[in-house]
């Protein structure tokens, strides 16, 4: 059965991280006397408040290891509610029309999709525009996650949350110790962010904008300060250093964390990252000689503006430095292909996944050497590891329940009268946590002009590719409800 005070109770510190976030971008609507101070200000009250009274209501209760039910419960209450939480400094300022836009926004920052409802995001306060950043930040890692280095000292365990907020083929811990497993995670995540946010200060990027960029970057976010994105700049090496960070964001953090200690094999040891950098590579040399001698000139514009959007749309961040729209028909399918492959596990990047994608290719390459050798016996291996029949099912399984999802959310968008090109990649970039796409979500449009319902059913496929599905759908299951 499930117990409700140990989900609440758990529920009161995720309130409480969200309201203590808050302060950061107080700071600047304070430097910058903006009018977003009193909606933050109310906002991180309001959120302390709720927070620290179901920590305080429910702190006497028997607080046992976490079941699998109240594990998903936990979370996907945790993603919801910290959009509820997140929107009221929007709607405390009227920035936005409605509490729909409000949450929608939330979202898909806390999510990392980057898809906004903004027409002109420059005129946002700045207190509101650095929330919006941070949304990004404390999404990519997981609000979860960040969690679990204070609930193990307070009698809850968090290896099912771990499991729940960072699912995926192949878990992998660093350290026997969850508690010390998110720390390592967030410090690395943490020195990475640091150095991008160093590294565009020095490329003549403002401080607030490099904060701003680095959290959405990181996050494989999307959220920019500026209207064209990170077009508004025409530094080569801005883009660059993006470019790189996107790349090393896309990638899984445990090898950085290996990295940093020095064992620099790890990366290609790891078959997930060696298909990543081969996929990142073939696409980013398709789009440039797609795109030279017709869209650009030279050879380098061309490398340089394909580099940037293949793998920003493959790392699922959705920034952009030129109308891809506009590209060639073959440079459009590429990208279009980058955002279901998504980048790898244990990334803060969506999509279906580099891995998954490999074991899946595997697999099939196995079954047409059956036809070919019917009495022969292939399995599939991922590195020196055999994957179970279990673990295959569980990929397929989530392959075509991720694509039936998005053909669903296309269906009720277009019933909804959105025109089917905006139905279908609107519903793409929102399951794959990208944001833009292609019609009228591509990337000098918006999500704005989308009926109400339209932003509900597209904000619930954004936690649902979040959480890679499973996480949130199960709460739909009258299994899970019954004792």
């Amino acid at each position: 059965m499930l117990r409700w005070k140990v989900v609440l109770y758990v529920l009161g510190f995720v309130f409480m991280i969200m309201g203590t976030a808050m302060l950061f971008p107080l700071l600047f609507a304070l430097w910058y006397e903006d009018a977003s101070f009193l909606p933050l200000l109310f906002s991180s009250t309001f959120a302390l408040v709720v927070g620290g009274g179901l920590v305080l209501i429910f702190k006497g209760i028997d607080r046992e290891s976490l079941s699998v039910k109240e594990s998903m419960a936990t979370v996907s209450l945790a993603w919801i509610g910290a959009g509820m939480i997140g929107a009221l400094p929007f709607f405390f300022s009227s920035s936005l029309p409605s509490f729909t836009d409000c949450f929608f926004e939330t979202i898909s920052g806390l999510t990392t999709t980057g898809a906004s409802v903004l027409s002109n995001i420059e005129a946002l306060p700045r207190g509101l525009l650095m929330w919006r950043s941070l949304t990004h930040w404390l999404g990519g890692m997981g609000i979860i996650l960040l969690s679990l280095i204070i609930l193990p000292l307070l009698g809850v365990g968090g290896m099912q949350l771990y499991r729940a907020e960072v699912p995926g083929p192949l878990p992998d811990k660093l350290s026997p110790r969850l508690k010390d497993t998110a720390l390592i995670l967030w410090k690395v995540y943490l020195l990475l962010t640091l150095a991008e946010i160093f590294l565009l200060r020095i490329g003549g990027m403002s401080l607030f904008d490099s904060i701003a960029h680095t959290f959405g970057t990181m996050a494989t976010g999307g959220f920019s300060t500026k209207n064209l994105s990170i077009g508004h700049y025409s530094s080569t090496y801005i883009h660059v250093v993006i470019t790189v960070f996107m790349f090393l964001a896309g990638a899984n953090f445990t090898l950085h964390f290996k990295g940093l200690q020095g064992d620099f094999r790890s990366y290609f040891r790891d078959i997930e990252f060696r298909y990543y950098v081969g996929i990142t590579l073939a696409m980013i040399g398709i789009v440039t000689w797609n795109l030279w001698g017709e869209v650009y000139k030279g050879l380098g514009d061309a490398l340089k503006y394909a580099s940037f959007q293949v793998v920003s749309i493959l790392t699922t961040t959705g920034y952009a430095t030129a109308d891809f729209e506009k590209w060639r028909p073959l440079s459009k399918a590429i990208l279009l292909i980058a955002m279901f492959i998504g980048g790898c596990a244990g990334s803060t990047g969506g999509g279906i996944k580099v891995v998954r994608m490999v074991v899946m290719w595997r697999h099939i390459r196995g079954e047409v050497k059956k036809v070919l050798h019917p009495r022969a016996v292939f399995s599939v291996k991922l590195g020196k590891t055999k994957l179970s029949s279990d673990v295959m099912g569980s990929i397929w399984s989530f392959f075509f329940l991720y694509l039936i999802i998005v053909v669903m959310s296309f269906v009720i968008l277009t019933s909804l009268g959105v025109d089917m090109e905006t139905s279908l990649y609107a519903s793409v970039a929102c399951m794959g946590n990208i944001g833009p796409g292609f019609a009228g979500v591509g990337p000098m449009d918006n999500y704005a002009h989308l009926p109400g319902m339209a932003k509900w059913v597209l904000s619930f496929c954004m936690i649902l590719g979040r959480l890679e599905i499973y996480t949130l759908l199960v709460l739909f299951s009258r299994n899970f409800w019954e004792k």
